[in-house]
């Protein structure tokens, strides 16, 4: 009898015990909790600690408070102004600010939640891109783009409970048949302003040699002028000074000039010359020559 009664009193513990264990719950830091009786909400927790909650008429459900990425899997297909394919490669960070109202909105499903933001962002990004260019949506407008879609995305995602933290655009590329095309013209136009470029500098080149040469023709007239008005000044100075030392002695300065004459006239051995016996060019050699004849008096 004793044994009976000892055991229902184990059990009875043992089932105290449980039921006191399964009133208890923590919610961590990183996390949400919904306390939910008989399917209705009754309580959100977003702080953490150890709660109190009703056993088996009563259950918690978690979701998480951290930041969550929705990254889209392969890119996708949007179409510019210019009527040009890109394919976009985006992701989008995200998280629960809300719980009772993502619960609702999404039954508490983060998957369908994705699926809804997924959406909101390509509808967005669709509309953004059709009224860019490529280079708009590549580079002269991309930071203004995200910060749109970022504004636009998080006013429908706060429908859901959902807050979008940030949009960004990680690739912007070209389909293959588009691609192809368009490296082909950057490639001309490149090749096209390297030619003028070249032909700029040719002409500048060219420039630059006619200058010189045209400096250095002025600078050769400038130094010939300077050279002939100088060798002119010391042909006069020389003739002013020939014709001062000349007519202190005329005959001294024909005999000079004459001895001058016979050295370069027979200044090789080999040296032939046919003139007249009686010409002045023997003048002196003729009067040095004839008996008694005396050397003239300088």
């Amino acid at each position: 009898m004793k044994s009976g009664v000892n055991m229902l009193s184990i059990a009875l513990v043992l089932a105290l015990a449980l039921l006191g264990m399964s009133s208890l719950f923590t919610v961590d830091q990183r996390q949400h909790a919904i306390v939910f009786q008989l399917g209705e909400v009754m309580d959100v927790i977003s702080e953490p600690g150890l709660y109190v909650k009703w056993p088996l008429i009563q259950n918690v459900r978690y979701f998480d408070k951290r930041i969550l990425t929705l990254d889209t899997p392969e890119p996708d297909r949007f179409m510019t102004s210019e009527k040009k394919n890109v394919l976009v490669d985006s992701f989008v960070k995200w998280r629960i600010i809300d719980p009772k109202l993502f619960y609702i909105s999404v039954a508490g499903d983060e998957a369908l939640a994705q699926v809804r933001l997924s959406q909101a962002i390509n509808a967005g990004l669709r509309e953004e891109f059709g009224k860019r260019t490529v280079h708009e949506v590549v580079s002269g407008e991309r930071d203004r783009i995200m910060e749109l879609m970022r504004a636009k995305a998080d006013q429908d995602a706060r429908k859901i409970g959902v807050q979008i933290v940030d949009v960004r655009v990680k690739r912007v590329e070209l389909p293959t048949q588009v691609s192809t095309p368009v490296y082909q013209r950057m490639e001309a136009e490149r090749k096209r302003v390297a030619n003028e470029l070249r032909s700029e500098g040719a002409a500048e080149a060219e420039k630059i040699k006619a200058d010189a040469d045209k400096q250095r023709e002025i600078i050769v007239a400038e130094a010939y002028r300077e050279a002939q008005e100088v060798m002119g000044e010391g042909d006069a100075k020389a003739v002013a000074i020939y014709a001062s030392a000349f007519n202190q002695n005329p005959e001294f300065y024909a005999f000079y000039r004459s001895l001058e004459a016979y050295r370069n006239t027979f200044k090789s051995g080999k040296d032939l010359i046919v003139v007249e016996p009686n010409s002045d060019f023997f003048k002196y050699m003729r009067s040095l020559g004839r008996a008694g004849d005396k050397v003239p008096n300088f």
